[in-house]
């Protein structure tokens, strides 16, 4: 079409009703269309009219020397609140904020509206003309830019990476990016740049040492400023007054605290006494023991404490022990299989934690991207193609559940199951011990982080010990565990693979062959699999919600058939305990709790 017929029929129909045209809006969903409006006042789960004020401390265990979250330097010990999505980004911001009541939907944020083809071929952010940094400069094009650029140089993974999809990044009129994308785009890439990526002050960042360690106060376009620093021991975080975004409608009802502290303990156990002192206002919960019975102090039985819990509409992700396949033992599905069914889990759940759990035996369980109960369907085997042979029957079929035992701790015709897997695999039992065709005996360690993970590692070995095999445990401080994690210098590992109801790009970094040797990478069981990439891939690319659940289907399938994780359990809940003057929004949001929308009940 030329461009006069172009443009008069935009005039005469709208551009957006032109395909292939973008026309500006105010929202971008994954799949299908933003739940709200353009006109829309607030996000449905907050309280707009919250009084702002008051106090909040965290806790957390571990230690931090760094306030850059965005450098592999310090990955794991950079402090808490400085781009965190579970306090909050409190003072750096990206150009648009994610819905947590909706699938994978972004609302504008330092970008006011958006623009986008249908194909996804590019995406323009086009800024607020009100986005400020914090010391009142405004934000530029040049800015959005000069981020990614030096995130593509200098930060750590997935940062680093942003702009592998992109052909070029380029200013557009006074106040706008386009993103022009390559073939390595997917459709995730336009969501990832507009939400998961933090925009940095170009006129305040110091290029040459932005990779180091630094504890120098940064500046940010956030809602809170640094207030104070004490390496290892606590941040506090002062909200801006001044803060730019405090009313637009993705921001109504967040950042609600005049000051916010995060305090570091070593131990969980030191952490839950300050909490119990009345020294921390927010405990999570995971230990349904101490659920039941752990809360009959003083401040709990007079009220001054208060347990919180919900049901989220979220999968249950998978919390297990992961096997290491760059070790040549564990480069033996038969192998992982047998260690998989040798975990009792109803002698754990009964013996240590009161029938509180349910067993995971899928990814996405409690949502409808689970493969559990579902066949295959017809677009399942499409994706798959020859590698539909790599699973399971029953897996395939939706009819696979693992044994369940008589909670012995040594169920005979699950043990017996087990053996002929061992068998299969090389090994038999030889004076006691499980040994492999040439008398070497099978033995691997376990690494553990604190006493929760050690006492679920000490069940397992005294199950695996039921057949011969001797599995050691070493328990290490969160220093060396992080430091280990990062460069996958572990057998088996205690991990958690969190599932959200928009799986992407995450699972590149969990499963991807891509992400395999990238040290600071999620990919613990060091998969490098072409089909699991393929069909990854066939997640990112999915134009439909249909063809999307059937990917990440066949990808459920796919994980669960070649056993790189000893399923565990979940809760189905979320626990949360906290002071009483904190409270927050009536309604709870898809994903559960969101604190950045509660407050401080004694604020005047």
């Amino acid at each position: 079409m030329r461009p006069i017929l172009m443009a008069f029929a935009a005039c005469l129909f709208g551009a957006s009703a032109m395909p292939g045209l973008a026309a500006p809006v105010h929202a971008i969903a994954m799949h299908g269309e933003p739940a709200l409006p353009p006109d829309y006042k607030h996000f449905g789960y907050v309280n707009p009219d919250v009084k702002k004020g008051g106090h909040i401390a965290y806790g957390v265990v571990g230690t931090f020397d760094n306030l850059n979250p965005f450098i592999l330097k310090s990955m794991r010990t950079t402090a808490r609140g400085m781009w965190d999505p579970e306090f909050g980004n409190l003072v750096y911001e990206s150009l648009m904020q994610r819905s947590r009541d909706e699938a994978f939907t972004m609302y504008g944020l330092v970008a006011e509206t958006v623009e986008w083809d249908d194909d996804r071929t590019f995406i323009q952010f086009n800024l607020n003309p009100k986005a400020r940094w914090a010391d009142g400069v405004p934000i530029t094009p040049e800015d959005v830019i000069f981020s990614f650029e030096l995130l593509r140089d200098k930060g750590r993974t997935p940062f680093n990476r942003r702009l592998e999809g992109v052909e070029k990044v380029e200013k557009v009129g006074e106040r706008s990016v386009r993103f022009t994308f390559n073939d390595k785009a997917d459709r995730e890439t336009p969501l990832l740049i507009a939400g998961y990526s933090p925009i940095l002050p170009k006129h305040a960042i110091d290029v040459e040492n932005f990779d180091r360690t630094s504890l120098a106060l940064p500046l940010g376009s956030g809602p809170y400023k640094v207030k104070e620093v004490k390496p290892g021991e606590k941040i506090v975080f002062a909200r801006d007054p001044n803060y730019w975004g405090k009313d637009l409608p993705s921001k109504v009802g967040f950042d609600n605290y005049d000051e916010i502290s995060v305090e570091y303990f070593l131990q969980d156990n030191s952490l839950f006494e300050a909490f119990k002192k009345g020294e921390i206002d927010l405990y999570q919960e995971g230990n349904p023991t101490k659920w039941a019975r752990g809360y009959d102090f003083p401040a709990a039985l007079s009220g001054d404490v208060v347990k919180d819990a919900i049901t989220p509409h979220t999968p249950s992700g998978m919390l297990g022990f992961v096997f290491n396949t760059r070790r040549p033992l564990f480069q033996n599905r038969d192998l992982r299989k047998a260690l998989t069914l040798v975990f009792d889990f109803e002698w754990v759940n009964r013996s240590l934690f009161e029938n509180a759990y349910k067993r995971t035996e899928s990814y996405w369980q409690n949502s409808e991207l689970s493969s559990m109960g579902v066949p295959a369907d017809a677009r399942e085997r499409e994706i798959a193609g020859a590698a539909i042979s790599r699973i399971e029957p029953d897996i395939l079929a939706g009819t696979y559940l693992l044994p369940k035992t008589d909670g012995s701790g040594r169920d005979r015709k699950v043990l017996r199951e087990a053996l002929d897997l061992f068998h299969k695999a090389g090994y038999a039992i030889s004076d006691g011990r499980m040994t492999d065709k040439a008398g070497a005996p099978l033995s691997f360690e376990i690494m553990t982080q604190n006493a929760d993970q050690e006492k679920l590692a000490l069940a397992y070995q005294r199950f695996l010990a039921a057949l011969g095999v001797r599995a050691t445990i070493r328990t290490v401080d969160d220093s060396q565990y992080q430091s280990r994690s990062q460069t996958f210098d572990y057998d088996v590992i205690v991990k958690a693979y969190p599932a959200s109801l928009s799986p992407g790009i995450d699972q590149v970094s969990y499963w991807g062959s891509i992400s395999r040797d990238r040290p600071g990478s999620s990919n613990f069981a060091g998969v490098a699999d072409p089909d699991v990439d393929r069909i990854i891939e066939a997640m990112l690319t999915a134009r439909t919600s249909e063809d999307f659940r059937s990917a990440v289907r066949l990808h459920d399938r796919m994980l669960l058939s070649n056993y790189y994780v000893v399923p565990l359990y979940h809760l189905g809940e979320q626990w949360v305990a906290h002071s009483r003057h904190i409270a927050r929004p009536d309604t709870v949001p898809l994903y559960g709790f969101q604190f950045p929308t509660w407050w401080d009940a004694r604020a005047q």
